[in-house]
């Protein structure tokens, strides 16, 4: 609530408490007003209350802001008024990234950070040793720990609070985070250092995470020009390190034809998963979001318009699709609706043998061992570890990687770019041609080809039927 002082002069000193700063300074806002003169006391005492109340208003909205403001303190403001408009998933990712650059910037004021402080941030993430999102190594071979306690996946991750995912990935030997292998020591009764070794401290941000980090400043700094707490974006004067524009990974036809000749050999659920991403190259959590009321079998149709996700304060939810392009209809390829119903038939099988361990009010298409969302991760995990087993006749992808190949695929097969941007779920073809324009390239000089195999070979004829003169003679 503001606080109203009047000054010997006959103005009152309104104040405002914002809370408290990094540096556990209290926030205060204050303005000066003067009443119009001729007013009777009360009247008077009712227009300083009138103003306290706007003043006070304005400082909760953040219209009453100064250029001196920290950018800390500012940056927090604008995640709070945009969390409720940012995808959950985006909303975690700046949040992951505001200790960096609070350490950095965020005790300067904000009309007072220019391009060479920002420079110089940007020059410090591209240095070993600035990391603080540090990953941590297992020391034990936590598999055998498991199997001498005759330990499931399950049990562990219900006693730690682990993801199975996480337990999965400690069995591998794979690094953590802190707080998955806090979580892991304390179920073990056992000091960090015990059983955990920090790794990959020293090791640069790469130039695309440092942009990541000048996009976040930028937009933040936009704001506070829009709201004119400041009158210019340094952003604007800094120029962001080069990012390399690499083709995006896939496989090419025979690649593709080996990866589905080695999924023959794997389960079925993970084989029908990797097989549904390279038929319809869907994205991963579009397709762990699926549900069989999404799948029209009869006109072989499929609805995308959720996605799984997870967050680690959330555990596995449900979200819109990345956006509203993104939420369509597509066919379905016969192979991939063959692919379904087999599928679903095994899936049927597995409910009976879990009896009531199964849960069936999920329906989702794709889930764990006891019919619940799928962990992102845990798909992952599985399609890295099948590409490292095949790596002698497969490159290194990423499970993303079966969605440029669709594409790619696609476009390889002369289907028009406008159906392509519409079944990957493209806002519009600029962003298709951008991705895959090796591909389009790649069909344009196949075009190119196809034209000069038609009329090179009528030019060599004409040619030669020129060559050869008249007959001229009478018979």
């Amino acid at each position: 609530m503001a606080t109203i002082k009047k000054q010997s002069n006959g103005t009152y000193k309104i104040s405002v408490s914002l809370g408290y700063d990094i540096n556990h300074k209290q926030i205060r806002k204050t303005m000066t007003f003067t009443p119009e003169k001729g007013l009777t006391p009360k009247q008077e005492e009712r227009a300083v209350q009138r103003e306290a109340v706007l003043f006070e208003d304005k400082c909760r909205s953040g219209k009453v802001m100064q250029g001196s403001i920290r950018f800390a303190e500012f940056a927090e403001m604008w995640l709070k008024d945009r969390q409720s408009v940012l995808r959950p998933t985006t909303f975690a990712r700046y949040k992951s990234l505001m200790p960096r650059i609070n350490a950095a910037i965020g005790h300067m004021p904000l009309d007072r950070i220019q391009p060479l402080h920002l420079r110089q941030f940007y020059a410090n993430l591209s240095e070993g040793g600035v990391k603080i999102s540090t990953k941590y190594k297992i020391k034990v071979d936590f598999g055998k720990y498991m199997k001498d306690k005759s330990l499931t996946g399950a049990a562990v991750s219900k006693a730690s609070g682990l993801p199975t995912s996480t337990v999965t990935a400690l069995k591998k030997g794979r690094n953590v985070s802190l707080e998955s292998a806090e979580k892991l020591c304390a179920y073990m009764k056992k000091p960090l250092d015990d059983l955990f070794d920090p790794v990959g401290n020293d090791k640069p941000l790469a130039p695309k995470t440092v942009l990541h980090y000048h996009r976040l400043i930028s937009v933040i700094y936009s704001t506070a020009v829009d709201w004119e707490v400041v009158a210019s974006n340094p952003c604007e004067r800094t120029k962001p390190p080069k990012v390399g524009k690499p083709n995006p990974k896939y496989l090419d036809e025979k690649q593709a034809a080996k990866m589905l000749d080695l999924l023959e050999y794997e389960s079925m659920d993970y084989r029908t998963m990797i097989r549904i991403l390279l038929f319809l190259g869907m994205r991963r959590g579009e397709l762990l979001g699926l549900n069989w009321s999404d799948i029209d079998f009869e006109h072989e149709t499929m609805q995308i318009q959720k996605s799984s996700l997870y967050l680690a304060d959330r555990g596995i939810f449900e979200d819109d699709v990345k956006n509203s392009s993104s939420e369509r209809v597509i066919k379905i390829p016969l192979i991939a609706v063959e692919d379904l119903r087999e599928y679903r038939e095994w899936q049927t099988e597995r409910c009976l043998q879990m009896g009531d361990r199964w849960h069936y009010e999920c329906d989702r298409i794709f889930t764990n061992e006891v019919g619940l969302p799928l962990h992102p991760d845990t798909l992952s995990g599985w399609f890295k570890d099948f590409i490292n087993a095949h790596s002698d006749v497969l490159p290194p992808i990423t499970l993303h990687s079966l969605r440029h190949t669709n594409a790619t695929l696609q476009i390889a097969g002369g289907v028009p770019i406008t159906t392509v941007a519409m079944r990957l779920g493209h806002a519009n073809t600029a962003t298709t041609a951008k991705i895959y324009a090796h591909a389009i390239k790649s069909a344009d000089a196949a075009a190119a080809e196809t034209i000069n195999d038609v009329f090179v070979p009528n030019k060599k004829r004409t040619d030669k039927d020129t060559d050869k003169k008249p007959d001229t003679k009478r018979q």
